[in-house]
């Protein structure tokens, strides 16, 4: 009995001091929220209170602060993934569980869903001791669960070989700014240090004391969406972003994966008016810290969506206005466009944090890089005629560029924050889309470049149609594939086309209609264009690209976009070789499924790339030149500079072969060489990997001007082809075929070089009687310059 009586007496104090943990701490602040929290001041610690088990949450992490730089890739308001959870009790613990969403079981058989869940495999993510407990209620400690690396920072530092870092929480704390309870979420921040040693010099360039990387990562506690939002179903034709899961309650004649397009939830005030406002409008909000006049042309460019919305009848369904002072735009309830510094240029991007189950965003958060607005700035000043000879203060020609460029960034990652993949072929249908790449159109008028119709001033067809599939309302009557077929069947007759990243990216890509920063219906007759407009800038280039006082270094860098201003182009004209032209067809919608594209188009389009093979057009005239003296002191080569195999001088070959290395990069890819192969195989008409090779070789090595400087020049390009003819004859990607047509021109070349007594014939028979006697081993030693920095050029 006393052993009895002590053990209860025993849990009797253990109880009581459970229930009194929080009565013994001093001076807490408490937090009212969707979850309530006190903070502990004295040991710089959070207490959660956990008053529902079981009860599903969203949570989400961002990165509040970044390191700085494009390389590392960890920016100022990162978002983080998102994860739905819960707490379950499992004894004197709290675990934070996150239930399997990728295989569900959608039905009432509650023992069915139960076996789907049982058959795979859950994440506890975090372990909490319960610290007290009363009235149904838990208190846990939440503070090592926020001191974790949560955005894997130290990860992303190794990964990249920037150093090997980990968390020292000695140098780490809450961060109470950014902490807060509202009704429907909570947030917390922490301010955590990794230290460690640096690799390179990219960390060094950015941080202050690059073994001491600070930055803060922050937490959201989320209140899901109701049941009320209704999925859409996706089409790969509809140019949606889409979440997959699997539902093994599907029927056995049905699809087991299903997939639905992400969006807003969007509904009108009045169902049966045929223009409503929304029940609660899409607002997007901006970063106070963006400048003017960017910030007008932010607000104006991404303002541009609405315009889309009101083609679907609703009026005001899509806002855009400057964030209100005080809110953070790491809160959940805020889609934000934020302002993003880095010490080189880099990429933009939109992301949102979407509920998993449904496919709903419920943040659209966009990230702009602040230095990209300067790259189209650079470009202008590249193209116009002596924009400086009057006036140093002649800047407005190049801002207008630059800002007709950042409304359409704007609007290109609002975008994807909607729910829109990129739309590749939107250039060849008169620009259908702001989720293209957009390279600026300039255009010559009488003997003039003229900048008037660089970019786009609106959104497009396309954006219009993909708006009307992600949130047009479906009619009474039909059902929404009915609806949704309607809308694509709509768009295939006006011959608007999506075709996205997969198809177009790529060096190899086969897509012949789909690029990146491109321009045109037909992407070789636009190189032929870009060609001549080039051509007139560099012979209009001069002394008064720049302003008064600023050294010729500046001026060198200032011709960089210029000098590759056909790289883009070039790309997307080398893509309609071995080119196809094609659609993501569905069964019965009419669509054209895949074809070659024609002869003529492929010989049109190799006239016009081995142009950019030819010394003629990538000679930098003489008397340019003189334009480009040695490195000034302090103005030392950057990543967007000229490099050189002449040290500290101008190296007048090593840029010539860096646009023919480009070039040859793109020409000479396996998988279109493959292409080429397979489709003369089919066609005989149609030209094959032979055909093309021997037209380069002709146009190029057997190319022989008179003039001496072009002589050079093209003695320099020809050994970049033959560098990559070989490098072809045995790429691991190489297919047999591919390998024994390229073999094949290789020892007809050798058969014409050996005849000849030329001291450059000679060499390249030498390179390649070497590469006969050990092919695997062979390196062609030729230092071909590093094409400096391109995309992005502006933006996306």
């Amino acid at each position: 009995m006393r052993k009895i009586t002590l053990i209860l007496l025993a849990f009797s104090i253990s109880f009581s001091v459970s229930s009194q943990f929080l009565e013994k701490k001093e001076n807490l602040k408490a937090y009212k929220g969707y979850f309530n929290f006190h903070y502990n001041g004295k040991d710089d610690e959070i207490y959660l209170e956990v008053d529902s088990l079981d009860h599903e949450f969203l949570y989400t992490h961002f990165l509040t602060t970044g390191v700085g730089s494009n390389d590392i890739g960890l920016d100022r308001g990162q978002l983080g993934d998102e994860a739905i959870v819960k707490f379950v009790k499992a004894g004197n613990k709290l675990l934070l569980v996150e239930p399997n969403q990728r295989y569900r079981a959608i039905t009432e058989n509650q023992a069915e869903k139960e076996s789907v869940e049982e058959a795979f495999a859950q994440s506890v993510i975090f372990g909490f001791e319960i610290k007290e407990e009363k009235d149904g209620k838990y208190i846990i400690d939440l503070t090592p669960f926020l001191m974790q690396d949560v955005h894997g920072v130290a990860d992303r530092l190794k990964s990249g070989n920037y150093g090997s870092y980990k968390l020292d929480k000695s140098k780490s704390a809450l961060a109470l700014e950014r902490t807060k309870a509202f009704p429907e979420n909570v947030e917390f921040e922490a301010l955590l240090t990794f230290e460690g040693e640096p690799k390179g010099k990219t960390v060094r360039s950015v941080v202050p004391d690059p073994k001491n990387i600070t930055v803060a990562e922050h937490h959201s506690f989320v209140k899901l969406p109701d049941d009320n939002y209704e999925k859409r179903i996706f089409d790969p034709r509809s140019g949606s972003i889409y979440i997959s899961y699997y539902d093994y309650a599907s029927p056995v004649y049905e699809p087991i994966e299903k997939r639905y397009s992400i969006r807003h939830r969007l509904k009108k005030k009045n169902s049966q008016a045929e223009v409503s406002e929304a029940v609660e409008p899409i607002i997007y909000y901006l970063d106070p810290g963006t400048p003017e006049p960017v910030r007008s042309a932010l607000l104006e460019g991404a303002s541009w969506w609405d315009q889309a919305f009101e083609n679907i009848g609703y009026k005001n369904a899509f806002q855009v206005k400057m964030l209100p002072e005080g809110a953070d735009p790491l809160d959940v309830r805020y889609n934000v466009i934020q302002w993003v510094h880095r010490s080189t240029r880099g990429w933009s991007y939109g992301a949102s944090v979407v509920d998993p189950r449904t496919g709903e965003i419920i943040k659209g958060h966009v990230s702009l890089g602040s230095l990209r607005i300067r790259q189209d700035f650079l470009i202008a000043q590249a193209m116009m005629d002596h924009p400086f000879r009057n006036s140093d203060d002649n800047h407005d020609p190049m801002m207008e560029l630059a800002l007709a460029r950042i409304r359409q960034l704007a609007a290109h990652e609002v975008g994807h924050t909607l729910g829109f993949a990129h739309n590749f072929a939107a250039s060849a249908a008169d620009r259908a889309s702001v989720m293209d790449y957009p390279h600026p159109q300039f255009e010559m008028k009488n003997g003039k470049i003229t900048f008037s119709n660089a970019y786009d001033t609106g959104i497009g067809e396309w954006d219009k149609v993909a708006v009307n599939y992600s949130y047009g309302d479906t009619p009474k009557g039909k059902t929404q594939r009915e609806y949704l077929n309607t809308i694509l069947d709509t768009a295939r007759i006006q011959g608007l086309t999506f075709i996205t990243d997969s198809d177009a990216r790529a060096a190899g890509g086969a897509h012949a209609f789909a690029h990146l920063w491109d321009n045109g219906k037909n992407a070789a007759d636009e190189l032929d264009r870009v060609l001549e407009i080039r051509k007139k800038a560099i012979s209009n280039f001069s002394k008064d690209n720049i302003r008064t006082n600023e050294p010729y270094s500046v001026l060198e860098d200032v011709f960089v976009p210029l000098y590759f201003f056909h790289r883009y182009q070039t790309e997307a004209a080398s893509k309609m070789i071995g080119g196809l032209r094609y659609t993501y067809a569905v069964k019965g919608d009419g669509n054209d499924i895949v074809e070659h594209l024609d002869a003529k188009a492929q010989k049109e389009a190799l006239k016009s790339i081995l142009k950019t093979l030819s010394a003629e057009e990538l000679a930098i005239p003489k008397e340019k030149l003189e334009l480009f003296p040695p490195r000034a002191y302090g103005f030392d080569r950057d990543r967007e500079s000229f490099k050189s195999n002449t040290d500290v001088a101008f190296d007048v070959l090593g840029a010539p072969a860096t646009a023919a290395e480009m070039t040859l990069s793109f020409l000479f890819h396996p998988a279109r060489a493959e292409r080429l192969v397979q489709q003369h195989a089919l066609d005989p008409k149609l030209p094959g990997l032979s055909e093309m090779l021997k037209e380069t070789i002709s146009k190029t090595i057997k190319n022989e001007p008179k003039d001496e400087y072009l002589k050079s020049v093209q003695n320099t390009i020809n050994f970049v082809v033959l560098k990559h003819l070989l490098a072809l004859a045995i790429n691991d990607n190489a297919t047999p075929m591919v390998k024994a047509e390229t073999n094949q021109q290789i020892d007809e070349l050798a058969n014409w070089l050996r005849g000849r007594n030329d001291a450059v014939s000679k060499e390249m028979y030498r390179n390649i009687k070497l590469f006969r006697e050990k092919p695997e081993e062979f390196k062609m030693e030729i230092n071909v310059p590093k094409i400096p920095d391109g995309s992005p050029i502006g933006g996306n």
